[in-house]
C-alpha cells in the first residue's frame, strides 16, 4: 500500500503528474477498449480513464467488472478537464483491487426510509449523505470558531444530571448507583454557574429528549451549542444570535457551495442572511396567525400544492413512458430511480393538500396563551425571507428559568428565532430570572424537589447579575441549509423513539 496516496480534493495542485488514488468505486461504465471508473475516496469524486492499451490485458478485464464500493488503488497521471465529475480526471497507468464489493444493496434505484436507516452504515457513503456531512463539519467548526473568536470560554456540562431544565416529560430517566437521574436536556442550567465565573461562556454536545414524536422535525438525541453571557440584556442577546447564525452562513457559503449545489440548497436565499433578522412579539405573531393575511396565504399555498400535483402527474406519466421504451439497463435503472422519487414527493403533496384546510383552522382559531407549535412557526417563517425573531412569549408557556418581563408580569423576557422557508425554530433563548425570590416561587409552583435546586438558586444568593443565553440545534439548523426535509440526515447515526441499534 502506498504511503504517498493522494487526495481528490488535492489533484488541483497536481496536474500533470503521476498520482496515485485510493477509494471506492462510485460508479463504473465498461466499453471495448475503455472503462470510465469515478472513484470516491471521501474528498471527492474522479472520473478514473482506463484505456485497454495501457494496462495488462488481465487487469483491464478484473476491472470492467468492479461493482460499486469495490475498493482500490489506481495510478496515472492527473488531469484538468471541466466535463469529467469533479473537474478533474486520471489517465490511468495501472490500480490495484483491494476488495471486491458484490450485491452492494444501496442500488442506483430509490429506497424507502426504513431501507436506508437500517443500512445507515453503508448509506453513509451515497452521495447526498456526504454532502450534507461535510457542510455538518464546516458548520460545527464555524460554531466553535464564532465563539472562540468572541471571548468565549467553552464549558463542559454534564449528560448525567438530577435535574430538569426543560419539560419533566421529557426526561430520560437512568438508574445511576441506585438511585434516579436523567439524560441531560440541556447545559444551560450548568453553564449559568461557569458564566458567573468566566463572563461569556458555552456548552457544545449531545442533548436527549424523551418525546415521542416522528416528525420531520423531531430526534430524541441531537447536538446543540449553548452559549450563556453575564451583563447583558434582552437586546443584546438578539444581536449575539443573529451575528452568529450569520457567521454560520457565510462560512458554509464559502467552503461547501459544490455540496449545497449537489444538494439542491437555495443558495441565492441563503446569500440574504444577513443582520439584522425580522422581529415580532408574540402578540404580534399571534395577530398574524388570526388575520386575513393567514387565511389569504393558506388559499394561495393550497393551490400551490394543487399545482404541483399536477406537475408532478405529468412527470410520472412521462418518467412510465420512458421506461417502457429503454433499451439500456442503465437508463431504465435512473428512470426507476426518477419515479420512485417523484411518486414519494407526489405523497408529500398530497399530505400537505389534506392538512391545510386542518392547519388553516389550528391559526385562525389561535389562543393567546398557548405556545406556538410547529405548523404555527412554519406560517410565520414562511413569510419571511430571512430569520424572524419572536419574542416575550407567555410565562405560563415557557420554562421556570425564564426572566419575568417588569412591565407586564404575564409575559417572559425571552426568544424564539425561526428559519425562513418553512423551517421552524433554530434557536431558543431567554434572559434568564435574577430574583432569589422569583425564582424560587417558580421552582415550588412547578413542584420540582427544590433540594435539587439549592446550587441553582445560590447563584442568586451570592452576586446575582442579569444574565441569559441560548440554544441552537445543529440537526435543524443543518437541515435549513441544506434544504433537507428529513431532520434525520442532518446527523450520521439518528436517534429516533423507534431506532437505537445502528
Amino acid at each position: 500500500m502506498p504511503d504517498n496516496l493522494t487526495r481528490i480534493c488535492n489533484l488541483k495542485d497536481n496536474v500533470g503528474k503521476i498520482v496515485t488514488l485510493g477509494g471506492w468505486v462510485y460508479h463504473c461504465r465498461p466499453g471495448g477498449k475503455v472503462i470510465f471508473l469515478v472513484l470516491r475516496d471521501g474528498s471527492g469524486l474522479c472520473q478514473c480513464v482506463i484505456e485497454k492499451a495501457n494496462i495488462t490485458e488481465e487487469l483491464f478485464d478484473q476491472l470492467k467488472h468492479l461493482s460499486t464500493e469495490s475498493s482500490l488503488t489506481v495510478t496515472g497521471t492527473a488531469k484538468k478537464d471541466a466535463r469529467s465529475t469533479g473537474g478533474y480526471e486520471l489517465a490511468v497507468t495501472d490500480a490495484k483491487i483491494l476488495c471486491p464489493s458484490k450485491d452492494y444493496p444501496i442500488t442506483p434505484k430509490s429506497h424507502g426510509t426504513d431501507f436506508l436507516l437500517k443500512n445507515r452504515h453503508l448509506h453513509l457513503r451515497s452521495q447526498k449523505t456526504w454532502c450534507i456531512g461535510r457542510i455538518r463539519h464546516t458548520l460545527i467548526d464555524a460554531i466553535r470558531t464564532f465563539f472562540n473568536s468572541n471571548g468565549f470560554t467553552l464549558v463542559d456540562t454534564p449528560i448525567l444530571t438530577g435535574i430538569a431544565g426543560e419539560e419533566a416529560g421529557s426526561l430520560f430517566e437512568v438508574d445511576y448507583f441506585g438511585q434516579p437521574a436523567h439524560l441531560t436536556q440541556t447545559g444551560q442550567l450548568h453553564l449559568e454557574s461557569a458564566t458567573m465565573s468566566f463572563g461569556k461562556v458555552y456548552c457544545f454536545g449531545p442533548t436527549f429528549r424523551a418525546e415521542k414524536s416522528k416528525t420531520r422535525r423531531h430526534l430524541t438525541e441531537f447536538w446543540m451549542v449553548e452559549p450563556e453571557v453575564a451583563f447583558i440584556d434582552l437586546d443584546g442577546l438578539l444581536e449575539l444570535s443573529e451575528n452568529f447564525v450569520a457567521s454560520l452562513v457565510t462560512a458554509v457559503l464559502k467552503n461547501n457551495r459544490a455540496e449545497l449545489q449537489t444538494l439542491g440548497a437555495d443558495i441565492e436565499a441563503l446569500k440574504k442572511i444577513t443582520a439584522p433578522f425580522y422581529r415580532l412579539t408574540y402578540t404580534e405573531a399571534v395577530d398574524i396567525l388570526t388575520s386575513k393575511k393567514t387565511v389569504d396565504f393558506f388559499a394561495t399555498q393550497l393551490e400551490d400544492f394543487k399545482t404541483q400535483k399536477q406537475s408532478l402527474l405529468k412527470k410520472i406519466d412521462s418518467l412510465q413512458g420512458e421506461s417502457e421504451t429503454a433499451n439500456k439497463q442503465w437508463k431504465k435503472d435512473k428512470l426507476a430511480a426518477e419515479l420512485i422519487d417523484a411518486r414519494a414527493e407526489l405523497g408529500e403533496i398530497e399530505i400537505k393538500i389534506e392538512n391545510n384546510p386542518k392547519h388553516a383552522e389550528l391559526a385562525v382559531n389561535f389562543q393567546w396563551g398557548k405556545d406556538l407549535g410547529g405548523s404555527n412557526e412554519t406560517i410565520i417563517s414562511m413569510m419571511h425571507d430571512k430569520p424572524v425573531f419572536v419574542t416575550h412569549y407567555p410565562a405560563a408557556a415557557k420554562a421556570f428559568y425564564m426572566k419575568q418581563n417588569l412591565d407586564n408580569a404575564d409575559i417572559v423576557n425571552n426568544f424564539d428565532m425561526l428559519a425562513p422557508a418553512g423551517f421552524g425554530e433554530i434557536i431558543g433563548g431567554s434572559m434568564r430570572e435574577d430574583d432569589y425570590e422569583k425564582l424560587l416561587n417558580k421552582i415550588n409552583a412547578q413542584e420540582y424537589d427544590l433540594e435539587n435546586y439549592q446550587w441553582y438558586l445560590d447563584l442568586r444568593r451570592y452576586g446575582s447579575v442579569p444574565h441569559g443565553g441560548f440554544g441552537l440545534g445543529v440537526e435543524r439548523t443543518l437541515a435549513w441549509l441544506t434544504g433537507e426535509k428529513h431532520i434525520r440526515q442532518c446527523i450520521a447515526f439518528p436517534r429516533m423513539t423507534d431506532k437505537i441499534m445502528i
